[in-house]
């Protein structure tokens, strides 16, 4: 079975609205997990990017690739940040402007560093650590599988 974009939605306003805070749904093999209010989790978005929407999408995982969060790679003084999900993963808001981040740039864990494209869902992907961007692995445009190093992070020192 398979869910088109347009019920995914639904089943997520109907989340939005309601009093939970969490849906796992199980039909026929397919498993979708709803979420909404967790920590740095990827989230819908809206034609403006800015506008936070209150549930997200949280990545379907075959019940052989073990836990559902990976854990994030710390090597040195890097850090990578995974993808959460699979899907096309653009480094802009829209063709032609300019990237959420470049190699350099500041991030701190709500940065937005990206879109994965899901069924034509939108969802941003947030840093998930404080730091400078090192290294951005992941080619826009590209497809990336849940789990993939989006960009690396060299952590800044607590204060």
């Amino acid at each position: 079975m398979t869910l088109t974009a347009r019920e995914v939605a639904e089943i997520t306003r109907l989340l939005e609205e309601s009093i939970f805070d969490e849906l796992h749904l199980e039909i026929d093999g397919l498993k979708l997990h709803l979420r909404r209010g967790s920590p740095a989790p990827p989230q819908m978005v809206d034609d403006s990017a800015a506008a936070g929407v209150s549930a997200q999408v949280t990545p379907i995982v075959p019940d052989d690739a073990g836990p559902a969060e990976k854990p994030i790679v710390r090597e040195g003084d890097l850090q990578d940040v995974p993808a959460p999900m699979l899907g096309t993963f653009y480094r802009a808001p829209k063709p032609g402007e300019p990237p959420f981040v470049e190699v350099g740039a500041p991030v701190e864990a709500d940065t937005i560093i990206g879109i994965i494209e899901v069924m034509k869902l939108m969802n941003t992907v947030r840093a998930g650590v404080r730091g400078i961007v090192a290294e951005i692995p992941a080619r826009d445009g590209a497809l990336v599988e849940y789990g993939e190093t989006l960009l690396r992070v060299r952590r800044a020192s607590e204060p």
